[in-house]
């Protein structure tokens, strides 16, 4: 069997990366996939192969993009990190501070840190919701704004999968006067030329792979906990509505988000270079820096693994072992993956179609950063 050749190019040193990346399609692990590494800003790795569909018959194109699940979460995380670093929000504040409604049943003292740390107690929505309520901004974020938390709001963890981006979005709304995706693109994204988007334009739907859905069904499926079931069911997560113009077109914050590996590492390199990149200064250092303010640590109510919340990223430590402890990262539902070293200047980003049955990164992603960091200390 001839094994899968990566496109794109690796540095030399980094040929180990790039051999990893190719491993992971022996057998049945990958479809379509893609791998960049930047260093001090500069991408040293940028490979793709594969198929952007499921039936294999469409190469994966050196633009093909993907929806990335939460790894949409750290760009509605650095776009609130840029407002704060402009002076517009402020992390401390009550979210009604900016958003008067959100005072409602109790949640007066909510601050937008604990919205940025998963600590809210908003983890998921009380009243019944459909699929089509979450491309309905006004009513995902009232409904929101009304209801009580389901623990005291910064006292414990727990992943806000779909919830946390409706919740900062609103307040990057309110601050900012325009919609999470429309600052993300105008202050962030199209600076540095990325093809990342938060709201799909219909122009850009003929270069979107379909996610082939991870076995064994559903987010949540089977569980018995109630806020998991919640979180998965209310409404229900299921993958194929990423291939419907509805779902592309939505700014779904916390999920929704379009690109590829490479336009992740240009946005989230401005994280591991001091807010610098593509010739731009975006952010200052010390406002890039506020990512690695840890917010909250313990058990995850929701995904039940210890966890380290920052300023809306996941910090080193505990389970997540990284080279160097100034690290930031987030997943995606089925695998997608992003890792901004503040050290080694360094961003690794993994995005691919056929979705693993995880909300928090699998071993396909691993392998290729064991092989990087391998790289680096060579």
């Amino acid at each position: 069997m001839t094994r899968v050749q990566a496109n794109g190019f690796a540095e030399d040193r980094f040929a180990p990366v790039k051999a990893a990346f190719e491993s992971n399609f022996d057998g049945v692990q990958e479809n379509g996939a893609s791998f960049c590494m930047t260093l001090e800003g500069k991408p040293v790795v940028d490979i793709w192969a594969g198929y952007a569909d499921e039936a294999q018959t469409k190469p994966w194109q050196k633009d093909t993009i993907v929806n990335v699940y939460s790894t949409t979460k750290t760009m509605t995380a650095l776009t609130a990190l840029y407002l704060a670093d402009k002076g517009a929000l402020d992390f401390t504040a009550p979210v009604a501070k900016y958003w008067p409604e959100f005072a409602a049943n109790g949640k007066a003292d909510v601050t937008v840190a604990h919205l940025m740390s998963h600590s809210a107690g908003l983890s998921g929505w009380k009243e019944p919701l459909v699929r089509e309520d979450l491309y309905d901004w006004e009513k995902a974020t009232s409904l929101l704004a009304a209801q009580a938390p389901y623990w005291k709001p910064g006292t414990a963890p727990g992943y806000h999968a779909m919830t946390q981006g409706y919740l900062v979005g609103e307040v990057i709304r309110r601050v900012a006067g325009e919609t999470v995706g429309t600052v993300f693109r105008k202050e962030i994204a199209g600076p540095l030329g990325a093809d990342f988007h938060i709201g799909l334009p219909s122009t850009e739907d003929h270069r979107v792979g379909e996610l082939t859905p991870p076995p064994g069904g559903t987010l949540g499926q089977g569980t018995t906990d109630e806020l998991v079931d919640n979180m998965a069911n209310n409404p229900q997560i299921n993958p194929l509505d990423t291939r419907t113009r509805a779902w592309r077109g939505a700014e779904i914050p916390a999920a929704g988000g379009t690109g590829n590996a490479r336009s992740v590492a240009a946005v989230q390199s401005l994280m591991a270079n001091g807010g610098f990149a593509n010739g731009k200064q975006i952010l200052s250092e010390a406002g890039v820096r506020k990512a690695l303010e840890l917010q909250i640590e313990g058990t995850d109510r929701i995904l039940g693994i210890p966890v380290r919340y920052g300023m809306g990223f996941g910090l080193s430590g505990g389970m997540v072992p990284f080279p160097n402890p100034n690290s930031i990262y987030w997943g995606g539902y089925g695998g997608s993956l992003v890792v901004s070293d503040m050290d080694a200047r360094t961003t690794y980003a993994y995005v691919m179609n056929k979705m693993a049955p995880t909300t928090t990164g699998d071993m396909r992603a691993f392998a290729i950063l064991m092989a990087a960091w391998g790289a680096m200390a060579a």
